[in-house]
């Protein structure tokens, strides 16, 4: 009797919680309709209209849109073509960029990207918890802990508003639940790294250090073991978050290989675990479109100034473009620049051999100011600090500045998911020297018609090799070199070709 009681308690408690979950949604969707009108007349668009009555809203997913980095060129390149192409369409932009307006927005978009959006058929809704995503919010557990944080935004801009079609850019899946669920709407992303993989897998099992594998991870066998499993369940939910997408874009090939994988990843024994209740709710409650695979729409990179630049009189400058983030791995370029100058003294001089390293780069946070902090500090250890120098949150003039007169472009990010700063050296002329992975190593930096584009290296020796030989080739050879790695990437990555994969992918359908 007392079992019959239990079941019949635990019955009509969860059908309360559905009930409530049910009265929520339409409450949160009828705030919605009103938020949507409100914006409209915020937009200079008469709420009763038949034109107003044929927009459709279309949300991006962007905590950190205001950032200055190639997800955020991204994002705006494609925001741009679709108000040149899709006057019927509201582009709205979840950011926690909350220290900002739209018009500085906007402003910083044009005066980074060259890219002029229009205010009348933009709308931003500013996050107020984007800490939640933030590595320094979850010291331990990241992964989880960022995913928990990103479905929390989620929430956020679902109560500012509904749009008709969510797209992600910048990679957070699980919130692909909290749309569906509270929006009933259809999800798309444009990813341009996975947030798990099966490489990091891999060197977990194998115990290898690395940024996200700490020393005291890697020397233990019990901890290792531990986060293997806390990785394999992550994978399942991540997996499981991905095949709610209706439609998904990635940035290369690299990043579609691991994509492509995660879609077809199954674990028996989760599988098993999931046919049970209450756990059988999670599956019946995710999204299950289930693309088959991801469709690569190579970023937009805006060559068009770039390309402008002279190919000779190069000064004797190692340029690397790149956010201080850990994975960038500046530390590294510093370790080969050493390496240079230990190779050839003469090049630490003042005179007509000597080289400098430009580390340039936005800096987003406290955390990107400590670490370039950090790099100065290891630069002075190393004895190079002299021939060093730090450009941080450069404007695009400035940029240009430097691509327009750099010999060398340095790149040491390994599985880096695609490389604009890569495309962006060889548009400008500029040889690019990097790590043998990810897109630069499959995409970008490959033969064009059979000739190399630019160098490969895996440590600090061979990339002190490789931009010796950058720097002792003969003239002609070298002007050759800048011309074939300019032709290559203004014919592959230029933004008519990125707009061509964007609108050919399928987005529109889902309106």
């Amino acid at each position: 009797m007392r079992s019959i009681s239990f079941l019949f308690l635990t019955a009509l408690l969860e059908f309360a919680c559905l009930a409530g979950l049910v009265i929520y949604v339409r409450h949160l969707r009828s705030r919605s309709l009103a938020a949507r009108k409100h914006v409209l007349l915020q937009l200079g668009y008469s709420g009763s209209g038949s034109a107003s009555k044929n927009l459709r809203f279309v949300g991006f997913f962007h905590p950190y849109c205001n950032t200055g980095g190639g997800g955020e060129r991204v994002l705006w390149t494609a925001i741009a073509a679709i108000q040149r192409t899709d006057p019927s369409i509201i582009s709205v932009v979840y950011t926690g960029d909350v220290d900002a307006t739209k018009d500085q927005i906007i402003h910083k978009v044009k005066a980074r990207f060259d890219i002029a959006l229009s205010p009348s058929s933009l709308h931003f809704v500013f996050l107020r918890h984007r800490t939640l995503v933030e590595d320094a919010a979850w010291p331990r557990f990241t992964l989880l802990g960022q995913s928990l944080g990103s479905m929390v935004l989620a929430w956020e801009a679902m109560c500012g508003l509904i749009p008709d079609l969510y797209i992600d850019t910048m990679g957070y899946a699980f919130t692909f639940h909290v749309v569906s669920w509270l929006g009933g709407i259809p999800v798309g992303t444009y990813t341009h790294y996975p947030t798990i993989s099966t490489d990091m897998l891999a060197r977990v099992r194998s115990r290898k250090r690395w940024h996200t594998n700490s020393d005291v991870i890697s020397s233990s066998a019990v901890l290792s073991r531990g986060k293997l499993l806390y990785y394999r369940l992550f994978m399942y939910y991540y997996a499981l978050s991905l095949r709610g997408a209706s439609f998904i874009m990635v940035n290369s090939s690299w990043t579609k290989s691991h994509i492509d994988s995660v879609l077809q990843h199954s674990d028996p024994l989760l599988d098993t675990l999931h046919a049970l209740t209450p756990l059988l709710a999670l599956r019946l409650l995710a999204p299950s479109r289930a693309p088959r695979s991801a469709k690569v729409v190579y970023p937009a990179c805006d060559t068009r100034e770039m390309a402008k630049f002279g190919l000779g009189g190069r000064e004797r400058v190692v340029l690397s473009i790149a956010q201080f983030r850990p994975e960038k791995d500046h530390a590294a370029q510093l370790y080969a620049f050493r390496e240079l100058l230990k190779m050839h003294p003469s090049y630490g001089m003042k005179g007509d051999e000597e080289v400098r390293l430009v580390l340039l780069g936005g800096s987003r946070n406290d955390e990107d100011a400590a670490r370039v902090e950090a790099l100065r500090r290891l630069a002075k250890e190393l004895d190079i600090q002299y021939n060093v120098e730090f450009v941080v949150n450069a404007s695009y003039p400035s940029m240009l500045s430097w691509l327009s007169t750099a010999s060398i472009g340095l790149s040491t990010m390994v599985d880096e998911h695609f490389g604009i700063n890569v495309v962006e050296f060889m548009a400008a002329g500029v040889i690019p020297v990097t790590h043998a992975s990810g897109g630069p190593l499959n995409d970008i930096v490959v033969p064009f018609n059979g000739e190399p584009t630019g160098y490969h290296a895996t440590s600090p020796e061979t990339f002190a090799a490789a931009m010796e030989s950058v720097l002792t080739l003969p003239a002609a050879e070298e002007v050759k070199l800048r011309e074939r790695a300019r032709r290559w990437a203004v014919e592959k990555f230029s933004e008519e070709e990125f707009e061509k994969g964007w609108n050919g992918s399928g987005w529109r359908d889902w309106l």
